[in-house]
């Protein structure tokens, strides 16, 4: 600042939001880093600015899954399915850790909420066509009979 403008009072009077740091831009380039940890860091701050933030849920849930913070994701995407019941991005995820912990029911109803209400997108196909695979293969191996156990 040059001794003028403070004679003169200081720095401009700017907008305090338009100075703000993207945290979630911030967040997308530590996650391309692999910095996943930096990056759940400015996930938070930017919830802290916008708390319902669904892009930022979803985000973070990644991350979490990515850290091996499994109930940390589970948390974070039942937040954005409270948020938006058809969010079929958070259902999907939330889907395949269910079906990692074991909880087959509980993956088999957010895989059939991914199909309800199937995202749009360049990639939307490739999520759609995996989630009816997943589901076919469970509804498959749940109508196979148990083979005979040998005594």
């Amino acid at each position: 600042m040059s001794w003028l403008s403070r004679l003169l009072g200081g720095r401009p009077k700017t907008d305090a939001k338009a100075q703000r740091l993207d945290y979630l831009n911030e967040a997308l380039v530590l996650e391309r880093q692999g910095d996943y940890d930096a990056a759940l860091t400015s996930y938070r701050l930017a919830l802290r600015d916008n708390p319902n933030d669904l892009r930022v849920l979803q985000n973070m849930a990644i991350a979490f899954s990515r850290t091996g913070r499994q109930d940390e994701a589970v948390r974070a995407y039942r937040k954005a399915i409270e948020l938006d019941p058809m969010l079929a991005g958070a259902h999907y995820g939330l889907a395949f850790l269910l079906l990692k912990r074991g909880d087959v029911n509980g993956g088999v109803k957010h895989l059939q909420a991914v199909l309800a209400h199937p995202p749009t997108g360049e990639d939307a196909n490739r999520w759609v066509t995996h989630a009816k695979a997943t589901l076919e293969q469970i509804t498959s191996q749940a109508e196979q009979p148990e083979p005979p156990q040998e005594s």
